[in-house]
This record gives C-alpha cells, structure tokens and sequence, in this order.
C-alpha cells in the first residue's frame, strides 16, 4: 500500500481524503497547521478503527518542508503520493482588498503547494515515482467578477503544475489537478454569514457594493446545495490509484460542463459564458442590479 502525505486536514477535503485512504488500506499523513483541530479526524478514525498519523505542518514556512518528508521517510521508507489540498478564500472585489489579504491567497493556495511540491520532488526522483495531486478549482480556468485574487492564484498553480508535469514525468511522477465546483467545506466559514449580505468589515463605500452584495447572495444560495466533501476524499484515492494519464479531473457535473466549455471556444464565446454563469452582465453593462 502507498505512504500518503496529505495537507490541511483538520476539516473538508483533506479530512476526508486521510479517511479515504486509510480506508484504502495506505499508510496515512495527515497534516495541518493547528493539531489541537484533528479531533474531528482523528474521532472518526479510532470510531472505524483506522490508522492516521497527525502531523504538524505550516505551510507558510517552507524552509521545514524538506525536514518534514525527511521524519516520514525514516519512518516508512518512501513518500508515494502528495495531496496539495489546503487553501484560503477571501470574499471581495479585487480593489477592495487589502495588499495583505491578496499575498495571503496566493501564498497558500499557490506557492505554499508548488514550494511544498519542489521539497518532496527528490525523494520521489529517487525512490523513481509518485503522485502528486492538487487541490484546483473551477476558478482555476474560468475566471469570474467579484473572485480576482482567488483565480489568480489557482490559474498560477495550475500552469505552474502543468508546466511541472513534463519536468517530472522522466522520472515516473506523476501529477494531477482537481477541479470542483461548490462543496460544503470550511473554506467559506471566515467569510460567509449566512444573516448578512456583506464579509465582516467590508468598506460600505466601495464602488463594487452591488457586485460584491450580488456574488455574496449567490455563494450563501449555493451552499445550501453544496456537495460532500467525502466525493472529492474519495477521488484522492481514485486518481492515486489511476495511471497518470490524466491531467484534469473535473469532479462533477458543473465542473465537466465549465471544462468542457472553457476549452472549446473563442475569447468572445467564453466572455459570454463567463458572463452568463456569473450572472454579471448587469454590471458589465453598467446596470444597477441583476
């Protein structure tokens, strides 16, 4: 069975996808940046008598990348698939947010995982192989108003990762990005309140109000029918064990709809999509509200 490594994995994707693992019979890393939150993990592990070992990793400090594989692999010999899975999301029009809050969304959702990536890169060219898969999103090929920095940063990992992947492949490793529409994670716990119609402290004078109120709205309408994380745990373990032919794997319905469409046209073609999955033509237009 495969060493797995997994990132943030106190709650959503990656909780699940350390559960799906181990139930796959994998010897299990799950990482994240607060231990004192792998209750929930680690509950649900001893409760299907699961084996998970937690461990403390942060991101943001990656001159410990290197030391953390190397504890792993004095433990269990090899290091055979990378989950990238941790991220942040920050709710606002693109001027609006402050210089901070950008560098924060791009440093964990993109480098964070391409520097993490680079520290577990020799032990996989040594062992000759591994899997290596990423957290993407649907805003990693479609980007929309009112989600700027969040885009940025996952069309910049996603290039990076398809760059990587002819770097890599000699070697027999393997990479992959994921890319899902809405699912009910905690990703939106520090920005979403389902009784407002704006994030904590947005500035009432900005000049993007409408838009913003409007993408708000939509994001608090579409939890309600957001998927299970559980899908995206399981597809870890489903592309872990696939030949590494395929690139992008679109998790659901919407996700293979906006691929498939974001793919096959012209920039004209995919403006009006863009616009008409947004529901931003009104602002676009230079009308008061949709």
């Amino acid at each position: 069975m495969a060493v797995v490594v997994l990132t943030g994995c106190s709650s959503g994707f990656g909780l699940e996808g350390a559960l799906a693992f181990a139930r796959n019979g994998d010897t299990v890393y799950a990482s994240m940046r607060d231990t004192g939150q792998s209750g929930p993990l680690l509950e649900q592990a001893e409760k299907e008598k699961l084996s998970v070992s937690v461990r403390h990793l942060d991101l943001t400090q990656s001159d410990s990348f290197a030391a953390f594989f190397e504890d792993i692999i004095a433990e269990s010999s090899s290091i055979d698939v990378l989950v990238n899975n941790a991220g942040v999301l920050r709710v606002g029009a693109f001027e609006d947010l402050p210089e901070s809050t950008i560098r924060e969304v791009m440093e964990t959702n993109c480098l964070a995982p391409l520097f993490l990536t680079r520290a577990v890169l020799p032990f996989m060219r040594r062992q000759g192989g591994g899997y290596i898969i990423t957290m993407s999103s649907l805003s990693g090929i479609a980007g929309l108003a009112g989600d700027v920095s969040y885009t940025a940063s996952k069309f910049a990992i996603e290039g990076g990762m398809e760059a990587l992947r002819h770097e890599v492949d000699r070697w027999g490793i393997k990479l992959a990005l994921i890319e899902c529409g809405l699912y009910a994670t905690k990703m939106f716990k520090p920005n979403i309140r389902p009784e407002a119609d704006l994030p904590n402290d947005y500035p009432k004078e900005s000049p993007y109000l409408p838009l913003v109120k409007a993408k708000y709205k939509d994001v608090i309408a579409g939890l309600s029918k957001a998927g299970d994380p559980a899908i995206i745990g399981r597809l870890f373990v489903d592309i872990a064990n696939s030949d590494g032919g395929q690139f992008r794997w679109p998790a659901d319905e919407i996700a293979r709809e906006v691929s498939a469409t974001m793919f096959g046209q012209s920039d004209a073609e995919r403006d009006a999509f863009l616009r008409g999955i947004s529901g931003s033509d009104w602002w676009s237009e230079g009308r008061d509200g949709p």
